[in-house]
């Protein structure tokens, strides 16, 4: 099993031991921005494409470790709403646990929406919440 995998695993077993209420948020600082540099939105691409996360205000850092003002990326495509704030992102969201800060999507041909959150070491989105904008892209 991978390192990320073994992360991830342990970070929700140990959420599943809390109440919903006793889950941990980290704050994050005032100011702080998750955004896409690329692509563009309204962008009409071929797949694969590239997405480029950017993080203003603070720093990345992989799952399962904590550091304050830190966090990961999480990425949702075709996403209708953010994720519940008090629990661990799951399968909605793309995860990227080691810190990653891009990465390749195979999308079909047709409209496609993409937005960033950044969550904490346990996959908890920050408080206040650090989204970002929606994008909206078309694959050809």
């Amino acid at each position: 099993m991978s390192f990320y995998k073994i992360l991830i695993a342990s970070s929700l077993l140990f959420t599943a031991t809390l109440s919903l209420a006793d889950l941990p948020r980290s704050t994050s600082p005032a100011g702080a921005q998750v955004y896409i540099v690329s692509p563009e939105n309204g962008a009409v691409l071929s797949s694969p494409v590239t997405v480029v996360f950017g993080l203003k205000g603070m720093g990345v850092s992989p799952a399962g470790i904590e550091r304050e003002k830190t966090g990961h990326h999480h990425l949702l495509v075709d996403a209708e709403q953010l994720p519940p704030v008090n629990v661990p992102m799951g399968a909605q969201v793309k995860h990227f646990g080691g810190g990653q800060t891009q990465t390749q999507l195979e999308l079909s041909p047709g409209d496609h929406s993409l937005q960033l959150i950044l969550g904490n070491h346990l996959h908890i989105p920050h408080d206040p919440v650090v989204a970002s904008k929606k994008i909206n892209i078309t694959i050809k």
